[in-house]
């Protein structure tokens, strides 16, 4: 079983100093950081917050991914897929069921859709000019309607391997959106080609 919220912070307290400070993680040292560790501090733990804030979309009558059902760049009848804007990778893309599910209480047929989806869209992101990686995430605690990111991590730019890509994204000035438009269709395009479906040229959505 797990720890008690108040277990568990009383366990993670016991290794910080006496702000309730822990020590930098290890990640903060490899050399495809975007920190200098220099003088970078941990910020105070604080304690549990029970009950935990509701996600933005706990009621469907109140959820934007469930008004915004129609919109993207590309749909079948259980999926959209969305360009997100204003980000400073090479194209960011977040796909959605078009009706209000969580992950957890996805339909076995739409759960097993979602692993061919997200390896279709992977391989269409990675076949982009420039592009060597697709990340793929999956987080949940803001909203709660499911919804799972792509971002492309650019050709050459080794220091944006891996996990730290998501805070380098947030650091990198504004890609060009009219490439990211483009790239985008050619995406929806490839993806009409493998699994189906159709797709609309729309500009992008702000996360």
């Amino acid at each position: 079983m797990a720890l008690r919220p108040d277990e568990f912070y009383d366990h993670a307290v016991a290794a910080a100093d006496g702000e309730r400070r822990l020590p930098l993680a290890d990640m903060t040292g490899w050399d495809i950081s975007p920190f200098d560790p220099a003088g970078l501090r941990v910020a105070p733990l604080r304690p549990p917050v029970l009950p935990e804030p509701a996600r933005h979309g706990e009621d469907p009558s109140d959820c934007d991914a469930c008004r915004d059902r129609d919109e993207g760049i590309w749909f079948n009848e259980h999926w959209r897929l969305a360009r997100i804007s204003g980000v400073g990778v090479p194209l960011l893309l977040m796909l959605y069921p078009r009706d209000h599910y969580d992950m957890a209480d996805l339909p076995d047929e739409l759960a097993a859709e979602l692993g061919l989806l997200s390896t279709r869209i992977v391989r269409h992101i990675q076949a982009l000019p420039h592009v060597s990686r697709a990340h793929v995430y999956r987080v949940g605690d803001g909203g709660a309607h499911l919804h799972v990111w792509f971002f492309a991590r650019p050709e050459g730019q080794t220091q944006l391997y891996g996990s730290w890509l998501v805070i380098w994204d947030d650091l990198l000035p504004e890609y060009p959106a009219d490439v990211a438009q483009a790239d985008a269709e050619t995406v929806a395009d490839a993806l009409v080609a493998s699994h189906g479906g159709h797709r609309s040229s729309v500009s992008g959505i702000s996360a």
